[in-house]
């Protein structure tokens, strides 16, 4: 039997599938929208629950070289500037679960993958619009703008991203709503940055309706700054790399720490995007029928509150490789492969989903509830921290 997966969407998730894909045995084909396959955004993080799998597909060492290890994950009232909790995150972490914790630049991130999949000879189309899919006992056919004839493959990941037109196709739900959560981002140069800034941490900042998180990457050089704030949305929403103003972040950091209201100034340019997600998922159906595969943003959308957007996405690539490499054509076939794949995937990717959503309110608390949550992270700060679910083998 051939083993042909066809591969929507070039970012960080569809690479990911590909580079699976073909570790599984099959061949790959990725098709991207845009001309260049260049990844759009700031900084990220990943726990070990992803870099456990960088390092099976040999890929670690390398985002290790090009990230930083920070070694505490610390929470501060940005009002202050005062510590509340820290949770170690360096040999400490590392032992625990097996894995470092890393933040990485999310172009640096995708360039990893991105030559991993060249150097596997994966096909790689880009100016490729998708239109939509079609699929029977024998294949799948993905429909690109402008195309004589659809592509034909024996399965089809869906890793078009938050406002993916696969889904919708396959689905038939609506877009992916968006909240009143705007988040502001820019890059700093360490060396414009007092020492304060230097230290290999990931900190919080939480703050009434507001939180800001700050971590070094590009190998310490850089520090990733990423305000998230309550407003309602202006204007256009739906690019996740609008331009935003020095003088609105000052608006939005009026009132918290005078450190922190320092940071605005270094930060030679300010991008905005507008928070959306979906409902957790409801149930496998929602990851995967038939020959089609859901992946990423495409599947489970979450909001930034745990950490975990990228990390789901390697979680999901590794798993469908893992279902992808037991089709035998014969006992099992593709569809019942992907079935597997969506019925390991789902619930873990709601549960994140959702704690995502949760984390969100206590971020941002106010009043009574805040001072709750500021005493419960003095009192067992590395416990609430800590995630063992999310984080272990």
């Amino acid at each position: 039997m051939s083993r042909d997966l066809l591969v929507a969407g070039g970012g960080i998730g569809g690479l990911a599938a590909a580079l699976a894909a073909h570790r599984a045995g099959w061949q790959a084909r990725v098709f991207e929208q845009t001309r260049s396959l260049i990844e759009v955004g700031a900084g990220l993080q990943l726990g070990p629950n992803a870099t456990r799998i960088l390092r099976q597909w040999g890929l670690l060492e390398e985002a290790r070289a090009m990230g930083c290890e920070p070694q505490r994950m610390v929470a501060r009232d940005a009002m202050t500037g005062r510590e509340l909790s820290s949770m170690p995150l360096g040999l400490d972490f590392q032992v625990r679960y097996d894995a470092p914790y890393l933040t990485l630049h999310r172009a640096d991130l995708h360039g990893l993958l991105l030559s991993a999949v060249r150097d596997q000879g994966v096909a790689l189309h880009t100016g490729h619009r998708i239109r939509g899919l079609e699929q029977d006992g024998h294949g799948v056919r993905l429909h690109v703008e402008g195309a004589a004839a659809p592509h034909e493959g024996d399965a089809l990941v869906a890793a078009d991203g938050l406002w993916s037109v696969l889904r919708q196709d396959l689905l038939g739900d609506r877009a992916a709503r968006p909240s009143d959560h705007v988040a502001l981002r820019g890059m700093a140069p360490m060396a414009q940055l007092p020492t304060q800034w230097h230290a290999p941490e990931v900190t919080a900042w939480l703050a009434p309706g507001l939180h800001v998180v700050t971590y070094p990457v590009q190998a310490g050089h850089t520090l990733n700054i990423v305000c998230v704030t309550r407003r309602a949305v202006e204007g256009q929403y739906t690019g996740w790399d609008l331009p935003a103003t020095r003088e609105r972040v000052q608006r939005v950091l009026a009132g918290v720490w005078p450190g922190l209201r320092e940071l605005p100034d270094a930060v030679p340019r300010w991008g905005s995007w507008v928070l959306h997600d979906r409902p957790p998922v409801a149930g496998p159906e929602q990851m995967a029928r038939r020959r089609v595969a859901l992946l990423g943003d495409a599947a489970h959308p979450m909001r930034p509150y745990l950490a975990q957007g990228a990390a789901m996405a390697i979680e999901d690539a590794f798993e469908l490789g893992r279902v992808l490499s037991a089709v035998d054509g014969a006992v099992i076939d593709v569809s019942a492969a992907l079935a597997r794949y969506a019925l390991n995937r789902w619930e873990r990717c709601a549960r994140v989903q959702r704690r995502s959503l949760r984390n969100a309110g206590i971020f941002h608390a106010s009043g009574l509830k805040r001072l709750a949550r500021d005493a419960a992270l003095r009192a067992m700060g590395r416990r609430l921290m800590d995630v063992p679910w999310l984080y272990g083998p």
